[in-house]
């Protein structure tokens, strides 16, 4: 997903291009916004942490980008490309150093297992959005 602060700050297009030179197919995508329940589900693994609450009205403050990516090792290739959570950490040239002003609004999501990316991919498409 391109988070709100990303979304907000015009740079869609500038991650999507860094995506696609990284070698990643698109193979579903859409312009959407969370509903607060649809936040607290899919951060739901974080409901009993502090941030939770910031987390979820942060992600709904407005529209995202979402979007399902293929790529031989595209959870670990894809997770390199965005960079470290905090982009003060971040290596140079990756999304999160180029695009994120903080831990809390870090510009991109990007799962961290297969088996999480289709679960998070289910939650944002049925099976005919997927091309």
């Amino acid at each position: 997903m391109i988070k709100p602060d990303a979304v907000e700050n015009g740079y869609i297009g500038a991650i999507l291009e860094k995506i696609t030179a990284a070698g990643f197919k698109i193979v579903a995508m859409k312009y959407t916004q969370l509903s607060q329940r649809d936040a607290e589900e899919f951060y739901g693994i974080h409901r009993e942490r502090p941030f939770f609450g910031e987390l979820v009205e942060f992600m709904t403050r407005g529209p995202i980008v979402a979007a399902i990516l293929e790529k031989d090792n595209a959870v670990d290739d894809f997770r390199a490309l965005i960079g470290a959570t905090n982009p003060a950490e971040a290596a140079e040239g990756t999304i999160r150093k180029l695009y994120a002003a903080s831990i809390g609004e870090n510009a991109i999501h990007g799962s961290d297992s297969d088996e999480n990316a289709a679960i998070e991919g289910a939650f944002h498409f049925s099976g005919r959005e997927v091309f």
